[in-house]
């Protein structure tokens, strides 16, 4: 197939790249080229919402919008003049506001979530445009994405603290649930949505199973080969200035994917996939947020 891949250079967009290059595709980019490309790709060096004619008259199999945060840039894309066959938008599961029932459906009404604020909202926007301008869109709406090209401080934060052999320091809700998804699953699923374009159009994407904030740190840890000693911290301190996740538990009811793709990653197995590619590529966590110094400030 001969795909466009938006982005290329971070996680998501950069893992997707490279497996459908991988796979003998014939992979073109959309990116500004203010990193390195993967090997094998085409380059249209190009911010997305100040197209032009650069995509005009060219077709693609497929596009697989990763990086789409709101209408305009759903907008400037459709409107570029490219030709496709099908299209394929990562959304997200912040479309879903925090007062329905869990786990959230596809069925579902969407809206305004509290905890992610305007950025569930674009989202959603941006779902409304596509849909409303190219129905035979698919929308994937993910939990957290995990493994290799990681590039927020989550998983790299507890292997940090694992080689160290810290002490890791819980929100008291240490049994907030939390759902995980790894982008080689995302592809797997890219490729049968291809090969069978079910007729549902909007798919909920992640792990079956969830697993309570404690057990992720214990397996993350285990990722590096270490055992993990456990200190709770009191609610008076805000979570997210020595923790990588907000205070929000939520589930995505993954029915319809599991009927066409019935496994996912075993998360442990995961973890240590993207560990071996953390020892070497540190510098690919571009904003490290200083978790570990406040911890040694207010706590140790």
């Amino acid at each position: 197939m001969k795909i466009l891949v938006t982005g290329g250079t971070t996680f998501v967009s950069k893992y997707v790249a490279e497996h459908f290059v991988k796979k003998n595709h014939e992979v073109y980019v959309l990116n500004r080229n203010s990193r390195k490309q993967i090997d094998g790709v085409s380059l249209i060096n190009c911010d997305r919402t100040m197209l032009k004619n650069r995509l005009k008259g060219k077709y693609f199999d497929v596009i697989l919008d990763i990086t789409a945060y709101n209408e305009y840039d759903i907008k400037t894309l459709l409107s570029s003049g490219v030709e496709f066959n099908d299209y394929i938008f990562i959304s997200s599961s912040a479309v879903y506001p925090e007062t329905n029932s869990q786990p959230f459906a596809e069925e579902q009404p969407c809206g305004k979530n509290s905890i992610w604020g305007d950025y569930g909202l674009n989202k959603l926007k941006a779902e409304k445009y596509l849909t409303d301008n190219f129905s035979p869109a698919y929308i994937l709406r993910p939990p957290y994405f995990y493994g290799i090209y990681e590039n927020l401080y989550r998983e790299a934060f507890v292997f940090d603290c694992a080689e160290k052999d810290r002490v890791f320091y819980l929100p008291k809700n240490e049994d907030m649930k939390l759902q995980f998804f790894n982008v080689c699953d995302l592809c797997r699923f890219i490729e049968i949505i291809l090969n069978k374009h079910p007729e549902n159009r909007i798919f909920n994407v992640g792990n079956k199973d969830t697993v309570t904030v404690r057990e992720w740190v214990e397996l993350c840890y285990k990722a590096v080969g270490k055992d993990v000693k456990f200190k709770n911290v009191p609610e008076s301190y805000e979570q997210r200035d020595y923790f990588c996740f907000y205070n929000y538990e939520y589930i995505l009811d993954v029915t319809k994917q599991n009927e066409l793709m019935s496994d996912t990653l075993p998360l442990m197995q995961g973890l240590k996939r993207e560990y071996n590619w953390y020892k070497n590529n540190r510098d690919s966590i571009y904003n490290r947020k200083p978790y570990i110094e406040f911890i040694d400030k207010n706590f140790s």
